[in-house]
């Protein structure tokens, strides 16, 4: 059992440090099995978020030597959705936590994203430029 576990650990690891992998292929397996670009994107971008959220928290927590990574990204999508859901009952007098998921799920995609290349770019800088 500990062997799978290592495998799924390792598996993982790879394809989030570079999470346009996966991306591109839910995005071409999808593509070619429904033959719908506009929903292999959105499944694409659903899947690789969960790549995404793993490796800007190990990147943040490396960066600043913390272990609240994951924990302030979870806590940051929490507030969201509780603001979502805030905006949304007072609009509409009704709370639709799937759509709520939904927004909080893609809008952490772009965020994730934007943080990714980021953190990148400064932790390779440092790599480079260290004396």
């Amino acid at each position: 059992m500990d062997a799978i576990w290592n495998s799924i650990v390792h598996i993982y690891g790879y394809l989030a440090l570079i999470p346009v992998i996966p991306f591109i292929i839910v995005f071409f397996a999808y593509k070619v099995y429904a033959k719908d670009t506009k929903k292999a994107v959105r499944l694409a971008m659903d899947v690789t978020t969960v790549f995404l959220i793993g490796i800007v928290a190990v990147l943040f927590d490396k960066q600043f030597g913390s272990r609240f990574g994951l924990y302030g990204i979870l806590l940051v999508m929490v507030l969201g959705a509780g603001l979502l859901g805030n905006a949304q009952f007072r609009k509409r007098g009704i709370v639709d936590a799937k759509k709520i998921f939904r927004t909080v799920w893609r809008l952490s995609f772009f965020s994730m994203a934007v943080l990714y290349v980021l953190l990148m770019f400064i932790g390779l800088g440092e790599t480079f430029f260290k004396i």
